[in-house]
């Protein structure tokens, strides 16, 4: 009774053949979700004890394209031993080329976000890695699945030269119309890259400041001083030229004091020496010159130079205050007097006779 059921023969095949069919599948599954499950699970450990990324780059790869794509060729290799017509056939093999060209599609989409995450994280980018890799990958991906579409389309019989005639025609007629947001977006791929800038620089762009807050496709942001958003367009910056005091490794101070003029030479002669040593006493900063610059109107100028080691402005307004307590001080103690506007006026008395 068994032997002729399986004898039977439904759409072209006999239930035996589906029966054995549905065997080789449940078995495959079972292997293929105990094996490369146990492999996934070894890589991860093995991933957490190591400090590079490949591994967990190729365990991500593993568990979210590798484990569904062996399921669905598994389901095909299973419906390929069975016999059925040849649409059905023909439709197969579309949907097969289709699957592949997904998943595909999917890790050069993930090859691409890993290598470009590795490049921002090398390049100091850790902070706007997020929101870089979105702007990037958008484009990145309308790329790739425009190509792969164009590519499926091509093996199902359609004349792609004319459609890729039409996108040329149609792609210089965008261009022609969006110029300016082609320029931004090629521009973001600038700073991006080049780095002239990141988040949390302190820049100057003409008379405007601000620290950089976000970097987007088409523009950018930063936060003024006054606590108010400036945004600019990519190509602004790119085409401006901006100052970023993140990159000054020492700030450069140029400063200027008076002294009454009755100050004696004996003691104009001490004060170079004595600016030297009270700069020189605070840290992180290289003295470098002292001169007895001018005769001004109401005071003797001196001309004082220095560095301050870093680029942080409160740092240095901190250094500049500390210097000036120093000068005051010396200066109080050796009885030099600091110039202030003053005019002295002279009457003559005039004999009425």
């Amino acid at each position: 009774m068994y032997e002729k059921i399986l004898e039977w023969v439904f759409l072209g095949n006999r239930i035996s053949d589906y029966l054995i069919t549905a065997i080789v599948l449940l078995t495959s599954f079972l292997g293929i979700n105990i094996v490369i499950r146990y492999f996934i699970k070894r890589l991860k450990k093995y991933s957490e004890k190591t400090a590079t990324t490949i591994d967990d780059f190729l365990a991500s790869v593993l568990e979210k394209l590798a484990v569904p794509f062996l399921y669905l060729l598994a389901i095909y290799i299973s419906i390929k031993s069975l016999a059925f017509h040849p649409y059905f056939e023909k439709g197969l093999n579309y949907f097969c080329l289709a699957i592949v060209m997904v998943f595909t599609v999917r890790f050069i989409i993930m090859l691409v976000g890993y290598g470009f995450k590795e490049y921002l994280i090398k390049s100091g980018y850790e902070v706007a890695l997020e929101r870089s890799l979105k702007g990037i990958l958008i484009v990145v991906k309308i790329l790739i699945w425009g190509g792969a579409i164009i590519l499926f389309l091509d093996n199902l019989g359609f004349k792609i030269s004319a459609i890729i005639a039409g996108l040329g025609i149609g792609g210089v007629a965008v261009a022609l119309a969006a110029q300016a947001i082609l320029k931004d977006l090629f521009s973001y791929f600038s700073i991006i890259f080049d780095q002239p800038f990141k988040i949390g620089d302190f820049v100057i762009v003409g008379d405007l400041m601000g620290t950089i807050e976000y970097i987007g496709i088409k523009t950018t942001r930063i936060r003024s001083l006054g606590g108010e958003m400036l945004i600019f367009s990519n190509s602004d910056l790119t085409d401006s030229r901006l100052r970023n005091y993140r990159l000054m490794e020492k700030r450069r101070v140029v400063f200027k004091l008076g002294v009454v003029y009755g100050t004696p030479t004996e003691r104009l002669k001490e004060i170079p020496k004595i600016i030297e040593d009270s700069i020189k006493s605070v840290k992180d900063t290289i003295f470098d010159r002292t001169h007895f610059f001018s005769y001004g109107d109401f005071s003797l100028i001196f001309e004082i130079v220095y560095y301050v080691i870093g680029p942080d402005y409160n740092k240095y307004m901190d250094i500049q205050q500390a210097i000036n307590f120093a000068i005051k001080e010396e200066f109080e103690r050796r009885g030099i007097e600091f110039a202030f506007p003053t005019q002295t006026l002279y009457v003559n008395k005039i004999d009425p006779k």
